[in-house]
């Protein structure tokens, strides 16, 4: 399936304008199938990818639209934005926790190539730079890291 990425990602870009969205809607959408394969076998691979990243384009266009219509007030005096429930919280911590066991198996340029991206948001061009690798390395490291750390998690939360 790795194969597919950057021919989902220019597909995207068109629809998009925007390369770092596109690359982000197409992490999205390669986790979101790395989740059902676990559990089912996929027929059409490619077109199951195309048709997932589409609908998490529908999705971020939708939640665009309605952030913008939505009165900023009502965002701040809605308390849920403001905490989250303490066994909601521990959860969160807990997943945490394994999915930084998880990047710890990782080799070093791996791991790297996926913060950088996540936490940072930096492009692949600029992570390829930052690193010393080429782009289509970032990429497949990016992808890897989501697999392993996919992989992982279900099997210590099983």
């Amino acid at each position: 399936m790795e194969h597919y990425y950057r021919e989902l990602v220019s597909f995207l870009s068109a629809r998009l304008g925007n390369r770092q969205a596109a690359e982000d809607v197409a992490h999205d959408a390669y986790l979101r199938v790395l989740e059902r394969t676990g559990t089912q076998q996929i027929e059409h691979p490619r077109a199951f990818l195309y048709r997932t990243a589409l609908n998490l384009v529908i999705d971020r266009h939708r939640r665009h639209l309605l952030r913008q219509a939505e009165p900023l007030e009502v965002l701040d005096q809605d308390e849920r934005w403001h905490t989250a429930p303490p066994t909601l919280n521990l959860q969160l911590d807990q997943r945490l926790a394994l999915m930084r066991k998880a990047l710890d198996e990782l080799s070093k340029p791996c791991r790297d190539s996926f913060l950088l991206r996540k936490l940072e948001g930096l492009s692949h061009p600029q992570i390829a730079e930052r690193l010393g690798i080429s782009r289509s390395l970032v990429e497949k490291h990016i992808v890897t890291a989501m697999k392993h750390c996919r992989v992982r998690m279900r099997q210590w939360e099983s």
